[in-house]
């Protein structure tokens, strides 16, 4: 008698993923029995064909092992975290302080930090978890249901891809990608392989922002033109090197680049501040920037891409050896709506009392949210209307999502962590190509915009106020570029679009065909 997978190769089913199978659309014996049946009747005859041969036990233990099962509501969740240091010690302390979650494993290029993690397991009383260098044997582990990324930016992409392609659900730090291009990859990943992944902008959790932005989509605010987000956060010079830094001896370097290109480290902090070199980061835009960011789409209720971006900035105060700018401005333009995001990192005073946060501009008055989880609202003649304060759990959120498998159940899906990601991408790559000019405000590059000309007065104000001598300096003035939102394409300027895709190292790509 033919074996169970061999009736269902002969009966024209070919290998997808493990036990999954689908329709070889060139079978010759498939061919010739759908001349006689219906695609249903012959998919419910195989099926048939399937259960008449008796299923082994073997076989029915493997099929309960397809990626995909959820687990019960009295089965453990079994999670491994990738990437141990900084932010990848919160991912830590919450998944250990979870009854119903295992710490099963954990990896990092940095040998240190994963020692470093396993002493915080063991600190909580919970077993060690089981080491790994290289996320490809990561994914190899035995029953591990679900990963949690907090590496640098540049592998977040590919670590979510190649986690969900192994069947596993993904929470994966902010910003969600690297790039525009990868970002839709990572959604494309989440919809193929019916995996959870989660984005971790927490506001997303905090049921005081969620209040505020019910507000605002109600509309009582009014009509809302004008979204504003601020990353008014102090930093210093990073220290100028001229020659290549050593690599710490813990560190497995070729895992650390992964998708980068094998260059040596030209920054004396290793960890961290390759926030500031664009092969690794996006800048403080993408960096504390995202949150404030996916906040002043989410309020704008904008489930797109704008139409245009402009952005404009540089490095000053300082002469070190980072790439990105410490002073950023962009202009994303939704048409009836936009979004001004100021990125300054030198001292300054806060905009209407909010330093890192948003302000929303409508027609009956505006909102300021100075934190992750409160806001409050003002008429237009300054009185406070109402005011929203809570906090929640994002890492919570996306255990109960992935216990339910409903992606539906996530406060921040990839979906939504891809297009908010995508807006700092797309400022970042109109600097790039932009050119280094004169300040002079009387050179316009806003039109009758007066926000956007409004909010370039007040960055010359506030270089002047850091000592920035605007007579003698100049500025990088980004291109402004136009943007199809359906193909996430720049229109009419293949430059951009390469910038907006990037290049990765092999055999570390983020795949065309997820």
């Amino acid at each position: 008698m033919l074996s169970s997978l061999s009736i269902l190769r002969e009966s024209g089913f070919e290998p997808v993923y493990g036990l999954i199978y689908r329709v070889n659309q060139s079978n010759p014996i498939r061919k010739a029995i759908m001349s006689k049946y219906s695609r249903r009747r012959f998919l419910e005859d195989s099926l048939m064909m399937l259960t008449a041969a008796s299923l082994s036990g073997p076989l029915l233990a493997e099929v309960a092992k397809i990626p995909g099962k959820r687990k019960g509501a009295n089965e453990q969740i079994n999670i491994a975290v990738i990437g141990c240091g900084g932010r990848g010690g919160s991912h830590l302390n919450a998944f250990l302080g979870m009854a119903d979650v295992n710490l099963v494993a954990v990896c990092d290029a940095d040998e240190a930090r994963m020692e470093g993690a396993v002493a915080l397991a063991e600190k909580n009383n919970k077993p060690a978890p089981k080491m790994y260098r290289d996320v490809r044997d990561l994914l190899k582990h035995k029953d591990l249901d679900a990963v949690s990324i907090a590496t640098t930016n540049h592998w977040h992409a590919l670590g979510a891809i190649w986690a969900m392609q192994a069947g596993k659900d993904v929470y994966v730090e902010k910003p969600a990608s690297h790039n525009v291009w990868e970002g839709r990859q990572m959604v494309k990943a989440a919809r193929k392989y019916s995996r959870i992944c989660q984005v971790g902008t927490q506001s997303r959790s905090n049921p005081g922002m969620r209040d505020a932005m019910q507000y605002l989509h109600d509309g009582k605010l009014g009509k809302i033109s004008l979204a504003r987000g601020l990353c008014y956060k102090k930093r210093g010079s990073i220290g100028l090197v001229t020659e290549a830094q050593p690599v710490p001896a813990s560190v497995n370097y070729d895992l650390w680049l992964g998708p980068a290109p094998q260059k040596k480290p030209m920054r004396q902090r290793f960890h961290y501040d390759w926030h500031w070199f664009w092969d690794y980061g996006n800048g403080d835009l993408g960096n504390q920037g995202s949150h404030e960011m996916d906040k002043a789409r989410w309020g704008l209720n904008r489930q797109e891409l704008p139409k245009s971006v402009i952005g404009y900035g540089g490095r000053f105060g300082y002469k070190d050896s980072a790439e990105t700018p410490n002073t950023e401005v962009l202009v994303l333009d939704y048409g009836e709506q936009q979004i001004i995001f100021e990125v300054r990192g030198l001292p300054t005073e806060a905009l209407k009392a909010v330093g890192v946060g948003n302000i929303w501009y409508g027609t009956e008055g505006y909102m300021v949210a100075p934190s992750y989880s409160g806001a409050a609202v003002y008429d237009n003649a300054g009185k406070e209307v109402t005011k929203f304060g809570a906090g929640g759990d994002h890492f919570r959120n996306f255990i109960d999502a992935v216990r339910s498998g409903k992606s539906s159940d996530l406060n921040c899906d990839i979906e939504d962590g891809h297009l908010s990601a995508a807006l700092c991408h797309m400022g970042n790559v109109s600097f790039v190509m932009g050119a280094d000019v004169p300040f002079d405000p009387k050179t316009n590059a806003f039109g009758d915009n007066k926000e956007a000309s409004e909010t370039y007065v007040r960055f010359e104000e506030h270089l002047k106020a850091n000592g920035v001598d605007l007579a003698a300096g100049t500025y990088r003035l980004g291109k402004s570029l136009k943007f199809d939102p359906k193909a996430e394409t720049f229109i009419g300027d293949p430059k951009a679009n390469e910038i907006m895709k990037g290049t990765y190292r092999a055999p570390f790509v983020v795949p065309k065909n997820v």
